[in-house]
């Protein structure tokens, strides 16, 4: 596997996922390659001192080529029909370690984004959450918010997501690339985006019928103002790879939505938007560009490394996060280390969760509270609640009672 750690690369990194191949022999070789802010493809050797100047919470600007233009580059300012689009959609920031996403409004106070933007991927380490700050429109506004929590390191507890340990290798599990956080005041005032659960057959009729669009934030196009990408393909199987090829390499193929919306660096977390008769609803979030390069082996070994080929764009299916949603904007989390402490030791206490007494929450509590929901038939959602305080201490008084 290959992949550029943060910095100002030259050049785009694969997320490589590597299969059986037999000496001597042209086969396909199927990667990912996600649209991490700083992995455009062919970014200009440009360091930071050498870029324009910085507008505040941004790294320096950088030269940067397309990421995946699919024939001729599309990408546009935003429609006048949909002007009220950019204060619903914004760039998420992490100045410290150079990071650059999209997200966008979900309700006042949470975005939706792509997971890796934040947790990074399987082998990385992930920057601190309380780095990250959003900024909806950007462009013209730029109020820049934090993630609730983060002024007392509870960041963590306010964020949720697919997966904190995303897989690059098959099978990839690309749908778990979502997240949800909370912010730390209601930026969102000005209007949120509807999210629909639509099955995947669904929205590639949509595509069809030209419905299908994207609106994103793109490094080399007029940077930091977000572009519209016109209604583009959705489909199963493509020109360079077909279904059954493209299915072995996802653990949740199903839903996974391939599209030909243009896209750049830093539209990692953009939404996919299918225009219907009553609005605009989200059917998708962009996380990643699908390639299936071609290596020469040799005894085992890679010789030779021919043009890589892309196939399409890959996004998760609204429907993966959809019900999620409803339950993280009703929740009240747990507002401090003390009583996350309190509850890591009340779970441990029931042999579910192994990590230590820190007040932190993390993996190790994610899993504990996930599998104390699935034994007590609850929605599974690994979220640090008031509500899973209040239910286990009330399980625990008539253990006292009788003692």
């Amino acid at each position: 596997m290959q992949h550029q750690q943060p910095g100002w690369p030259t050049a785009a990194a694969a997320l490589t996922a590597g299969v059986a191949l037999r000496a001597g022999r042209r086969q396909p070789r199927r990667a990912i390659r996600q649209l991490l802010p700083l992995t455009a493809a062919l970014l200009a050797s440009q360091s930071p001192s050498q870029a324009g100047p910085a507008r505040p919470g941004l790294p320096p600007p950088v030269l940067a080529q397309p990421v995946a233009v699919f024939g001729r580059d599309e990408r546009v300012a935003i429609p006048a029909r949909y002007k009220d689009l950019p204060a619903k959609i914004g760039l998420l920031v992490n100045r410290r370690a150079r990071l650059v996403c999209t997200g966008f409004c979900v309700a006042p106070d949470v975005v939706a984004t792509a997971g890796h933007c934040l947790h990074r991927t399987h082998g990385e380490r992930p920057p601190p959450l309380a780095d990250f700050v959003f900024a909806r429109n950007y462009d013209k506004e730029r109020h820049f918010t934090g993630i609730a929590g983060a002024a007392n390191g509870a960041a963590a507890q306010h964020v949720m997501s697919g997966s904190l340990d995303l897989s690059v290798r098959p099978p990839i599990d690309a749908s778990k690339d979502w997240a949800l956080l909370r912010l730390s005041r209601p930026a969102c005032q000005r209007g949120v985006l509807a999210v629909a659960a639509l099955p995947s057959e669904a929205i590639i009729a949509a595509a069809a019928a030209g419905q299908i669009f994207q609106i994103s934030y793109h490094r080399d196009f007029m940077p930091w103002r977000p572009a519209y990408s016109r209604p583009c393909e959705v489909a199963r199987s493509f020109a360079t790879a077909d279904w059954a090829t493209i299915a072995r390499d996802f653990a949740d193929p199903a839903q996974l939505v391939l599209h030909t919306c243009d896209t750049g660096g830093a539209s990692s977390g953009s939404p996919l938007i299918r225009q219907t008769a009553t609005g605009l609803e989200v059917v998708a979030i962009n996380v990643g560009t699908y390639v299936q390069s071609k290596v020469l082996m040799e005894n085992g070994q890679v010789t030779k490394r021919l043009d890589a080929d892309t196939v399409a764009n890959t996004a998760v299916n609204s429907s993966v996060f959809a019900a999620k949603l409803l339950a993280f904007r009703q929740a009240t989390m747990l507002a401090s280390p003390a009583q996350i402490e309190k509850l890591q030791m009340i779970l441990k206490q029931r042999q579910l969760y192994t990590g230590s007494i820190d007040g932190s929450y993390g993996a190790a509590l994610r899993a504990a509270i996930e599998a104390y929901e699935r034994a007590q038939e609850l929605p599974v959602t690994g979220l640090a609640t008031e509500a899973l305080m209040q239910r286990l201490q009330a399980e625990l008084r008539p253990a006292a009672k009788g003692s």
